[in-house]
């Protein structure tokens, strides 16, 4: 590189350097105001923050002429497309909690605080706060600027402007939470005609708040001293999680690009000290002393160095993804070899399975069947025996079913009423009282299963069925 090139580029790291003088790691006394680099990371950060899309768009898709998914609470009942959950196969819940809090986990433990830096809506939604004020007020020199200017017609317009839109995000945000629970269409129409539940309104007004408080406002803060996930992080990490790392032994010493000064007259490691790893960081903590808990892994600083060293015709990689051990030149040992990923790894696999297992065992109506006690048979004066039973119906349908009951079992086994409707209100278990009789010459034995089946039509032609069998049939004793 020749001297003209290098003294350019020094000058241009000069006017970095002074722009990022005053950053250091923020502890609530000023507001961070952090760059913007276009970059890989940058792509990926955004590509990973629509998958916050489904949250807002989700409630409007529509399946099998409802809402695809819908946590009716009143009703007690949860549409998951095709599937109706009810509070009995809540069992599932607790599955689903296991997955995603081993898979923070193991993703923890494999690649850091990923979930921080890229998906987790407190990340999010800041991140969208800050690109908004960026667009309104400008870049950060300006946004400082403009904070400690005094007030003006034009410093109340901007700020007002950006204010109406984050308390416009966080009303999008409280809307789109409660459509989850409420039919999206009656909701529009009741909720701006001051029709809806009060709890509708008390979530929209508490995550409209919230959402402009924690992103307009606390921002980094919240991860500092709200979220225990930063606390908890240190014992998920090992030498071999990959993290945003500084190599020091490329680094180091580091030194500023001085104007007139030839590379060949350098003695100081790679890094010039530009501190634009520090300028771009969210948190405003500076890569080089470390592993920090404010790093929430969201990689912005690799973009930042990377586009200094193409500057100054370095190699990139100066901060990378790496574990401790590679930086510090040990050997390191593969993703299948390490025994915390192939425990978390079966925890997620059985997780994973139950959870399938349920929603594949789901019924439309579910059986459960009671023998009566007291007394356990009947011996009728034709010299048939007789057994009550009580049968419980959960209708999992959107709507009331006229349902059919039915009985086989051995020979002479016989339904009183064989065939008699019953009526099931959605979402209700609906108790049922039916009578089998049997010939005692057709009795073998004290105790013989017989099976229930209930079977019906739904409005749109759809049948649904189910058989429970009974623990058993009692005479008596031979």
């Amino acid at each position: 590189m020749s001297n003209t090139e290098v003294e350019a580029n020094a000058g241009v790291v000069d006017e970095l350097y002074e722009e990022s003088l005053h950053w250091h790691v923020n502890t609530g006394n000023e507001t961070i105001h952090a760059k913007r680099l276009p970059g890989k990371w940058r792509k990926v950060k955004w590509l990973s923050a629509a998958v916050w899309l489904v949250f807002f768009l989700g409630p409007y898709v529509r399946w099998d002429g409802r809402q695809a998914v819908l946590f009716d609470i009143p009703n007690r009942q949860y549409h998951i497309f095709g599937a109706t959950v009810l509070p009995q196969d809540f069992w599932m819940l607790s599955l689903l909690l296991l997955f995603f809090a081993i898979l923070l986990a193991v993703t923890t433990a494999v690649a850091g605080r990923v979930w921080c830096g890229f998906f987790c809506f407190q990340t999010v939604w800041t991140d969208v706060f800050t690109w908004l004020e960026e667009k309104l007020e400008g870049q950060p020199p300006q946004r400082r600027k403009l904070d400690k200017a005094p007030l003006g017609v034009g410093k109340v317009l901007t700020k007002t402007t950006k204010h109406l839109a984050w308390l416009f995000i966080g009303f999008l945000t409280g809307f789109s939470f409660v459509s989850w629970f409420t039919d999206v269409p009656a909701l529009w129409r009741i909720f701006f005609l001051g029709e809806a539940n009060a709890a509708a309104y008390a979530a929209v007004a508490l995550f409209t708040a919230g959402t402009y408080v924690l992103a307009g406002f606390l921002r980094e803060q919240a991860c500092f001293w709200l979220c225990p996930y930063a606390r908890i992080q240190a014992v998920m990490v090992d030498r071999t999680t990959l993290l945003p790392t500084y190599d020091v032994r490329r680094g180091e010493p580091r030194g500023r690009l001085k104007k007139g000064e030839t590379e060949g007259g350098r003695i100081t490691g790679d890094c010039i000290d530009c501190r634009q790893c520090v300028a771009v960081c969210p948190t405003g903590i500076d890569i080089r002393e470390g592993q920090q808990e404010g790093c929430i892994t969201c990689a912005l600083c690799i973009d930042a160095c990377n586009s200094v060293m193409d500057k100054v015709s370095r190699p990139r990689g100066l901060i990378r993804y790496a574990s401790l051990d590679e930086v510090e030149g040990k050997p390191t040992k593969a993703l299948f070899l390490r025994a915390r990923v192939w425990v978390y790894s079966t925890i997620l696999t059985v997780a994973l399975s139950g959870i399938f297992y349920g929603f594949a065992s789901l019924d439309a109506i579910e059986l459960n069947v009671l023998h009566e006690r007291a007394p356990l048979f009947v011996m009728l004066s034709d010299g048939s025996i007789q057994n009550r039973y009580t049968l419980k119906i959960l209708n999992k349908m959107p709507e009331d079913l006229s349902l059919r009951v039915t009985a086989s079992g051995p020979k002479g086994l016989e339904l009183v009423d064989a065939g008699r409707e019953v009526f099931a209100p959605h979402g209700e278990v609906t108790p049922a009282i039916v009578f089998v009789r049997m010939p005692p010459k057709d009795l073998h034995g004290d105790q013989i299963p017989v099976t229930f089946h209930v079977h019906g039509v739904r409005p749109s032609g759809q049948a649904v069925q189910t058989s429970r069998e009974s623990i058993f049939f009692v005479g008596p004793s031979r």
